[in-house]
C-alpha cells in the first residue's frame, strides 16, 4: 500500500495532472488496505503479463483517471468478458473504486497509481489495447496551462502504437474548447478514423455510462462531447474506409 503513496521515478517535466492525496475517508482507506493487494498493480519499468493478471486471456481496456471509478466499475460489471486496467493518481478515488468493485463482485478491473503516460509508455504492449477510455479529463481551461492537457499528438501517438488494429480511442469532455482541441490534434494523426458520421463528435456511446456527475451537469443545459476514433491499417486508410 505504501508503494502507491510515494512517487516513483522522475515523471515529465509537464505534467497532466496534480498529484493531490486529498482526505481519505475510513472506508477509503480500509478498501486500500484489503483489496489493493488483490486489484492493485504497482508501477514496474516493464511489460505486464496481462494473462497472468487477470488469469485469462481477454480483451483489455485501458481507462485513464477513473476519478471515484463509477464509470469503470459499471462497465467492467457490463462487460465480463472483458478485462480493465484502470490508471488513477487520486488516492481517495482509487480506495472509493476498490471499494465499489468489491462490492460488485467484479473480477476483471486492475489498478495503478502512476502517470498514465509513464503506464503506457513502459507497462503496456504494444498492438494490445482493444481499447483506451479518457472521460472527462482535467481541461486546464487557462491558456497558459493549455501545455498540461493529455490530449496532445505525442499522447495519442502513443495511444496509437498501444491500440490493436480496429481498437478505439473514446474521449469525452464537458468543455467544449477542449472537445475542440481534441477533435483538431486527433485529426491531424495519421491511422486513425473518425466514427462519427459528421467527422466531428458521436452520441454517448452505450459502453460509456451515463455518471451522477454527468446527469446534474445537463439538468443545468451543459453539454457533453464524445469522440469515438479507430486505428485503421495504412492499407485501409489509403482505400478511404
Amino acid at each position: 500500500m505504501l508503494s502507491i503513496l510515494k512517487e516513483t521515478e522522475a515523471l515529465r517535466p509537464i505534467r497532466s495532472f496534480v498529484r493531490r492525496q486529498g482526505r481519505l475517508t475510513k472506508a477509503q482507506k480500509w478498501a486500500l488496505d484489503q483489496y489493493w493487494p488483490q486489484m492493485g498493480v504497482d508501477y514496474q519499468n516493464s511489460l505486464i503479463d496481462t494473462t497472468q493478471l487477470f488469469r485469462r486471456k481477454a480483451p483489455l481496456v485501458l481507462e485513464i483517471g477513473f476519478g471515484m471509478g463509477d464509470s469503470l466499475v459499471t462497465t467492467a460489471t457490463l462487460n465480463p468478458e472483458q478485462d480493465f486496467l484502470g490508471v488513477e493518481v487520486h488516492i481517495p478515488g482509487i480506495g472509493a473504486c476498490l471499494r465499489s468493485a468489491h462490492a460488485a463482485h467484479v473480477t476483471n478491473v486492475r489498478i495503478i497509481c502512476h502517470d498514465a503516460v509513464e503506464v503506457l509508455k513502459h507497462m503496456i504492449a504494444d498492438h494490445s489495447l482493444e481499447k483506451v477510455q479518457l472521460f472527462f479529463p482535467d481541461p486546464w481551461h487557462k491558456a497558459r496551462h493549455h501545455k498540461r492537457r493529455i490530449v496532445q499528438r505525442p499522447f495519442l501517438e502513443l495511444v496509437k502504437r498501444k491500440l490493436k488494429v480496429g481498437g478505439w480511442c473514446h474521449m469525452a469532455t464537458d468543455w467544449q474548447p477542449y472537445a475542440e482541441h481534441m477533435l483538431k490534434v486527433i485529426s491531424t494523426i495519421d491511422g486513425y478514423k473518425n466514427l462519427s458520421v459528421s467527422e466531428d463528435y458521436v452520441e454517448r456511446p452505450e459502453s460509456r455510462p451515463l455518471t451522477k456527475f454527468e446527469t446534474r451537469g445537463k439538468k443545468l443545459g451543459h453539454g457533453v462531447w464524445d469522440l469515438v476514433f479507430e486505428k485503421i491499417t495504412k492499407e485501409s486508410l489509403k482505400k478511404g474506409e
